[in-house]
């Protein structure tokens, strides 16, 4: 088990709260993006998985993009930063290009697709339909949302 060292005055040890993931959002020249069936549950989501200690954010979104579809790709910038609430997980999503491979299956993924926007509205649930809908948006400023694992929160943000 990791400890970390508190803000306390005490400065007693505690586990971690929350865990960091990374995702690839792909996009192809045609606009598709590319999606994943998650072998576990059969939800469509963006590739992706959790940031392991000893890698950075851009080889994390690399390794879990290449593990899950076959897809090398080079990691163009952040597009969002979603929060699930419920289980403490922090997602980075990140703009990506593809740059070689061949869609594969892996153990986490029973099949690889390239939607257009409208098929993952249609397949995928709204908190990681959003996730890749906010990668495609024009914009370059990274998004910051929060969700219950389902549905997106609207959360007041501080003055």
């Amino acid at each position: 088990m990791l400890l970390y060292m508190s803000t306390s005055p005490s400065q007693q040890l505690s586990t971690p709260l929350h865990s960091v993931s990374v995702a690839g959002a792909v996009v192809r020249e045609d606009g598709r993006i590319l999606a994943i069936r998650r072998a576990d549950n059969g939800t469509w989501e963006p590739p992706g998985g959790v940031l392991e200690l000893s890698e950075t954010v851009e080889d994390g979104v690399r390794r879990e993009v290449y593990e899950e579809t076959g897809i090398k790709v080079s990691v163009e910038r952040l597009t969002g930063v979603y929060k699930n609430v419920t289980r403490g997980i922090v997602a980075l999503v990140f703009r990506c290009h593809p740059e070689g491979g061949s869609e594969q299956l892996s153990d986490e993924s029973t099949a690889v697709a390239w939607l257009t926007p409208e098929e993952i509205t249609d397949r995928m649930g709204e908190v990681y339909a959003v996730r890749l809908l906010d990668a495609v948006r024009s914009d370059t400023v990274p998004l910051v949302r929060t969700h219950d694992g389902r549905t997106l929160i609207d959360m007041p943000r501080a003055n």
